[in-house]
């Protein structure tokens, strides 16, 4: 019997072998091997009968060179696996030959039966130098292998060209698991799911050409490890069970993607919500609805399409929690544009919830459009740099074989390998470059290289000529760290030209051909070679003289740079899709005298070092824009405020879809208590996502799906200020928080930057009360009149108190004690938490339904602490909140914990109702007071909230958002105070305790309501 089973097995996987005929038109982008000699081969049988598992991770393995990166191909054949492949960080994995490769999960295959099991996982390297993997990848077969997933330091990690085939008996299965940061990308790919759970599970970055057959869903995911979009490029999904798309917060955005024969194509999780935006999507035979959204009352549900397409497909759009519905127009129909979320009326203004739907009836659908990214050309024709006496080891000047090579040759490969560039180089009308890893094939220019010295014009490493029918693929451009004339591209191509997977070098994550690897966690500028020259160079990526085309997959981080990004001069058509621009010291985008541009995708990051005075984007004198899925993020641990994420001068005819400002993350992490998760909020991100200087008016919603900007010409009438008089009563702060007021009604709070604790009061105004060097963060006043300090200084941080009107030299050091029971002291808990899933799944292999945001507040805010800091005078009781360390364990690192996070504390008697707002909900809860600092019975409040909260003598509510909203106590909305900066921390104080102070960066406001 036995054997008779065996042989059964045995006849289903070799009838499973090869890809079934109806594929056989996926053709091999790569049909002959590149000729690459530092890539790794597989050496396997390839025959799908064979367990090839071994022999493929043997090449994985092995394939990462001196820089931590690599290349291996996969020759055609079938490969079946039997248990999880695990792929290095910065290694690049591409099938080569006449057929696609395909790898074979074989029917009934041990342990891909239950929760989920990845064939194919995507690592990554110690992100934090913790040694251990604190949140080890739950998908590997067999479970007790420990493997680190990609993470936010994951880049270049890529699969193309590999067909993923899963026979029957495989429930759990998933192809691919790809939580990757930027310059990571699967492309030209087909997943035969059959009956399988999906195709990717967890998903990053770029995916391209790639197509789901089968399966219960095409793709699962969450958020991306370091939160930024997920951009999906001609792409198809079909036959799928229960939806081609099951997501959350993944920032989803899409581009010529088809949707057929599934009940629903996208579906948002329950108590989730996504920025997703969708541009020429087709749903075909879609039964239920072809977007499902969650959440709809919250800031961060945003949804939007444009010339979606849709045919047998009646419902276009689902409410979850409302049951409303969107119904489509006829057999078949055209969403011209679809909206759904916070939007903003006018600059100027607050937002709310609204739905556009502009849907007409089609008498037939109209046939695909042409693919948003181009092919690159057939191989036969790609003629190899080093036969041409280029030479590519980082010594050689190879600029003038390179001018000779682009003269005589339209398409040239340059394998992997340094290019040695000391002049400019210029394309033919027609020229195409290809390399197949960025990172380690580079045209760099060298150090004081004599041609980019001094003052003069741009000099770029590449210039293409106006109107030129360009593409750039593959490649990593290095201007070196000290060459002021010196540009990564000058770009002039027409709109069909493309430049693809490009890298600026420069900054974290850059191989250097003198093997100086630029960026460290222990260097905040993320470039430890900068020599204090940031900002010392012309713009990476210059488009200007009617340049255009599209951007795809492009990584800008070069601190050196002026900008990352750079257009000016042109009404050329330009696509960006996920493009990546970051840390550079005064601008990351900028553009000026610039028309019909889209941005799909955009993302901009500062950090500590290089960018604290940065903008994300900068548009000057331009018209007929679009920003969709924009992200503009600062690090947490930046310490400097800044105004506004988006400047616009003198510009009109803007349209903001599905905008995301923020300053929080998370990160795995182990110390002396274990290892884990940590989640943190900054108090830094921008303070209004846009400002038009023009106008002198500014967006102070940070979340929003809807923002037009009109003829320049228009008015824009003024609006009163909501609300009470506000008086600002002291400024010139560098960033004030943490404050709290004493019986008397005096204010003290926290200039954290000068370390100053101050005092304010309406009989002596503002005082210094302390200014030692103590590295204060929060404050609470005992019964006594003492001020307890919450500070950051030691490796767990600690807590002092002091008498504000005793000897300056005088405090006392509070040790944490274990909580005792039955206590009657005040709880001192954060009035603003940042609390969302990160690096760890939140799926349950169970059920497959999602750990819930407010489920993880609720389980997080719940638990009790076992120790607090108990005030001299027993009347106070601050717990003592875990508190981790990111980056090193020395003075250097920064610490974080809920208490240490939020901008000043509520407090309560255990069993009391105090309110709290969740910065990763946008809501504010009302909760009871609970032992240890257990925050429980937590119930939605008001869908407003994120920075502070505060309750005035009548029960009445006010919330930090922007503005200042007030509710009454059953939660109704009862008006508004405008503030004129954004508020930050707000709290009831004075002499009769009815002066709602008000705390801004800069300023101190205050206000009778």
């Amino acid at each position: 019997m036995v054997n008779r089973f065996m042989m059964a097995a045995l006849l289903t996987a070799t009838a499973l072998a090869a890809p079934a005929s109806a594929h056989a038109a996926n053709v091999s982008v790569f049909p002959v091997v590149p000729d690459e000699p530092r890539a790794v081969t597989v050496r396997a049988k390839g025959d799908g009968r064979t367990d090839d598992s071994a022999a493929i991770q043997q090449a994985l393995d092995k394939a990462r060179d001196s820089t931590g990166h690599g290349i291996v191909f996969l020759p055609s054949g079938t490969y079946r696996i039997a248990r999880t492949l695990v792929v290095p960080p910065g290694v690049r994995v591409y099938g080569v030959g006449p057929t696609r490769p395909v790898l074979f999960l074989a029917p009934n295959t041990p342990g891909f039966q239950q929760g989920v099991s990845t064939m194919v996982v995507f690592g990554g390297g110690d992100q934090y130098r913790v040694g251990d993997v604190p949140v080890p990848v739950p998908t590997v077969v067999p479970r007790d292998k420990v493997v680190r997933d990609a993470n936010s330091g994951t880049f270049y990690s890529s699969m193309s060209n590999i067909d993923i085939e899963i026979g029957a008996g495989n429930p759990a299965a998933a192809g691919v698991r790809f939580r990757m940061a930027q310059h990571a990308f699967l492309s030209h790919m087909d997943f035969r799911l059959g009956t399988a759970f999906a195709g990717v599970y967890q998903a990053g970055n770029v995916i391209e050409n790639v197509h789901f057959h089968g399966g219960r869903y095409g793709i699962v995911t969450e958020k991306t490890s370091p939160a930024w979009q997920f951009t999906l490029l001609d792409s198809s999904f079909d036959g799928q069970r229960d939806a081609a798309i099951r997501e959350h917060e993944v920032d989803l955005t899409l581009v010529n993607v088809a949707i057929r024969n599934t009940p629903v194509g996208i579906e948002i999780d329950r108590g989730y919500g996504d920025s997703l935006w969708g541009k020429d999507v087709r749903f075909e035979n879609v039964s239920k609805a072809a977007v499902i959204v969650s959440n709809e009352k919250n800031v961060f549900t945003q949804v939007g399409f444009e010339n979606a397409l849709a045919s047998n497909s009646p419902v276009f759009a689902r409410f979850r929690d409302s049951g409303r519905t969107v119904a489509g127009k006829g057999k078949s129909y055209k969403v011209s544009s679809f909206s759904y979320g916070l939007t903003v009326p006018e600059l100027g203004r607050m937002g709310d919830y609204e739905t556009e739907a502009k849907i007409e009836a089609l008498s037939a659908m109209p046939a695909p459009r042409a693919p948003a990214i181009r092919d690159l050309p057939t191989m036969a024709d790609w003629v190899n740099v080093r036969s041409l006496g280029v030479v590519g080891d980082g010594k050689v000047d190879d600029t003038a074989a390179i001018q000779k090579a682009i003269d005589s040759n339209r398409i040239l490969y340059f394998p992997t390998g340094f290019y040695k560039v000391t002049n400019r180089l210029t394309l033919r009308p027609d020229s195409i470059l290809i390399g197949l890893h960025p990172a380690i094939t580079q045209l760099y220019v060298p150090d004081n290289n004599p041609a980019h010295a001094g003052l003069g014009p741009v000099l770029p490493i590449l210039e293409s000529p106006k109107g030129g029918d360009n593409i750039l693929s593959g490649l990593g451009l290095f201007t070196g760290r000290v060459n002021p004339r010196a540009s990564a591209l000058l770009w002039r191509s027409g709109e069909q030209s493309l430049v693809e997977d490009v890298k600026i070098m420069g900054g974290g994550g850059t191989p250097t051909a003198d093997g100086k690897m630029l960026g460290t966690l222990s260097v905040h500028t993320g470039d430890p070679v900068t020599d204090a020259r940031l900002d010392a160079q012309y713009p990476s990526i210059w488009v200007t003289d009617g340049g255009g085309g599209t951007f795809a997959d492009v990584w800008s981080p070069n601190s050196f740079a002026q900008a990352g990004f750079y257009i000016t001069d042109t009404s050329t058509p330009g696509h960006i899709y996920e493009v990546s621009v970051e840390h550079h010291a005064r601008n990351e985008f900028v553009l000026d005298n610039v028309q019909n541009w889209e941005f799909l995708a955009p993302q901009t990051e500062q950090e500590v070092g290089d960018g604290p005075d940065a903008i994300s984007l900068d548009i000057r004198n331009s018209k007929n824009l679009l920003f969709a899925n924009y992200h503009g993020y600062r690090v947490t641990r930046t310490y400097a405020p800044e105004k506004s994420a988006v400047k616009i001068t003198n510009s009109s005819d803007i349209r903001f879809r599905n905008v995301h400002v923020n300053a929080e993350s998370g990160f795995a992490t182990c110390d002396d208590e274990g290892c884990g998760t940590f989640l943190r909020a900054s108090k830094y991100p921008f303070d209004n996502a846009i400002e038009d200087v023009s106008r002198k008016l500014v967006v102070r919603e940070r979340e929003f799906a809807k923002l037009d900007i009109g003829a320049a010409d228009r008015k824009i009438p003024a609006t009163a200020p909501g609300g009470p008089k506000v008086e600002k009563l002291e400024d010139g702060f560098w960033s004030i928080s943490g404050a709290a007021t004493d019986a008397n009604g005096a204010l003290y709070f926290i200039d954290r930057r000068f370390q100053r604790i101050h005092r304010w009061s309406e009989g002596k105004g503002l005082e210094i009360v302390r200014d030692h060097a103590l590295d204060p963060v929060n404050l609470a006043i005992d019964a006594s009149g003492s001020v307890m300090v919450l500070s950051s200084l030691g490796a767990k941080g600690g807590v002092y108190v002091f008498d504000p009107n005793g000897p300056k030299d005088a405090m006392t050091l509070i040790e944490p004690t274990p909580v005792r029971a039955g206590g009657s002291a005040r709880t001192l808990l954060p009035v603003n938490w940042w609390n969302n899933g990160e690096f760890k799944d939140q799926l349950d292999f169970r059920t497959y339904e999602f750990t819930t945001l407010a489920d993880m507040f609720r389980r997080d805010a719940g638990a009790p602490k076992a120790r607090e800091y108990v005030s001299p005078d027993g009347s106070l009781s601050l717990p003592a909140f875990r508190t981790w360390q990111q980056g090193p364990v020395d003075h250097t690192g920064w610490r974080w914990s809920d208490s240490l996070n939020a901008n000043g504390f509520v407090s309560g008697k255990p069993g009391e109702r105090v309110f709290v707002t969740n910065g990763s909900e946008n809501m504010t809860y009302s909760g009871v007071v609970g032992a240890g600092g257990a925050l429980t019975d937590l119930k939605p409040f008001a869908n407003r909230g994120g920075e502070s909260v505060a309750v005035d003598g009548r029960g009445r509510v006010y919330v930090a958002n922007g503005q200042i909203f007030i509710y009454n106590p059953d939660g109704s909305a009862a008006g508004r105070i405008d503030v004129p900066d954004r508020p930050l921390q707000i709290l009831f104080g004075g002499p009769d305790g009815r002066t709602l102070f008000i705390l801004t960066h800069h300023a101190l406001y205050a206000t009778k309501p």
